[in-house]
């Protein structure tokens, strides 16, 4: 299959994805990376430098925050991302749009 044109469908559902993971509970980087991957069936394997600045920018407009943990042991200090208010009602409105799409799209693909 086409990589740009798997890379560009991707690209497109990538903030709903974190945004819905987010939902219930706080995350960070690897953990985010590591759901992804493995909620998806392997489709959505992402690097830190394709998360982060999907992070960055959610953050930047509202729809996340995120506060360090302390070190607690061996642990090293992590950077959890929580959805706020603001990012709760973007993703109710997100999926809406995603899943009038993806009907549309049904309707167009089965003629």
């Amino acid at each position: 299959m086409n990589e740009k044109y798997i890379r560009q469908m991707k690209k497109g559902v990538l903030d709903m994805l974190v945004l819905k993971l987010l939902e219930k509970d706080r995350k960070y980087g690897y953990q985010l990376i590591s759901e992804l991957k493995e909620k998806s069936g392997e489709l959505f394997i992402l690097k830190e430098g394709t998360l982060y600045p999907i992070l960055y920018r959610l953050e930047d407009d509202g729809l996340v925050v995120s506060d360090w943990s302390g070190p607690e042991g061996k642990k090293m200090a992590r950077k959890y991302y929580q959805i706020t208010a603001k990012g709760q009602t973007a993703l109710s409105e997100i999926a809406s749009l995603w899943l009038k799409m993806s009907e549309g799209i049904r309707q167009i693909m089965e003629g």
